[in-house]
């Protein structure tokens, strides 16, 4: 028996082989995963750890898939999906409060909460879509603040090891941190303060106001590339002429043209040739070079 069908064994219904990968990100396009760990709790890594670690399979972690593209057919790699079910939030303070936040913690869900028990700064993430630990791995951010903004630690699994990363350990910047792929985030710790809480549920409900306002509904992942310095991709995109530009199932949108929206039954190939045309156009036109915000399973791209 080899390291996956001793894995798939000892997992049960936890794992999955061929199972869908694509489908899982917010884009809902792309492949399938050789093998899809199902994490609930910590307890799960470290009974399945080992034989994941076995497996040599390159491990890639996966929360709501809000900020990944992930190429068609099969990747041979190994994801740690960490459920929902792994979303516990437990805060505890009078002006300083401290917020441990397990990584399959939605966003919006945990900014709602604080926001309710008047404990604030974290309102910005109510218009994010992801979960804790995919926001720490990008250092997610909108509104004017970040993740980084009021981190403290993560926790953070690696190789069958559990350790705690400081803020410098971490080393967060623009949708940036030190955690590579095979780092699986599963909680964090923020600091916060008390406030009004009617104050910061309006100021919940004018974020909400506000992105569904500018910002498109529908298979996409977010803003596609950063913001260049004193300027903004989505202004740049639309000089090249590129808002509308279609590509095969994938196309700028016409809402906001630093989001790329995917036709339902779409092709992943296509939401990244079309990156990389929006990338070309917008050089071509400005000299300014866009980077990223997505990330790549597949395309040549090292997760």
């Amino acid at each position: 028996m080899n390291a996956i069908d001793t894995l798939v064994a000892r997992g049960g219904v936890r794992v999955s082989e061929h199972a869908p990968f694509g489908s899982r990100t917010t884009y809902r396009v792309g492949g399938t995963a050789r093998v899809v760990v199902n994490v609930t709790s910590l307890e799960d890594l470290d009974e399945l750890g080992p034989t994941m670690t076995e497996t040599g399979l390159t491990i890639v972690c996966l929360g709501n898939g809000s900020n990944l593209l992930v190429e068609d057919g099969e990747r041979d790699v190994l994801v740690v999906h960490c459920d929902r079910s792994f979303a516990a939030l437990d805060y505890d303070g009078d002006e300083r409060v401290v917020v441990n936040a397990d990584a399959g913690l939605d966003l919006p869900l945990m900014a709602r909460r604080l926001a309710r028990d008047g404990v604030v700064g974290f309102e910005w993430a109510v218009g994010i879509p992801g979960t804790v630990g995919g926001a720490v791995a990008m250092n997610a951010g909108g509104h004017g603040d970040d993740i980084a903004g009021s981190i403290e630690a993560a926790t953070v699994w690696r190789d069958g090891v559990t350790t705690t990363w400081s803020t410098d350990e971490l080393q967060l910047g623009y949708r940036t941190s030190a955690l590579g792929a095979r780092d699986v985030v599963l909680g964090a710790r923020f600091v916060l303060a008390r406030g009004n809480a009617n104050e910061a549920e309006e100021r919940v409900r004018e974020i909400v106001r506000w992105r569904r306002e500018h910002q498109p509904g529908g298979a996409n992942a977010g803003s596609v590339f950063r913001n260049p310095p004193a300027d903004h991709a989505a202004r740049l995109i639309e000089a090249a002429g590129c808002k509308g530009l279609r590509l095969g199932s994938a196309a700028v949108s016409e809402k906001h043209a630093n989001f790329i929206q995917a036709d339902a039954n779409g092709l992943a190939i296509d939401v990244y040739s079309l990156i990389n045309l929006v990338r070309t156009r917008v050089f071509e036109e400005s000299g300014v070079e866009l980077v990223g915000e997505n990330r790549f399973v597949g395309f040549g791209v090292t997760p």
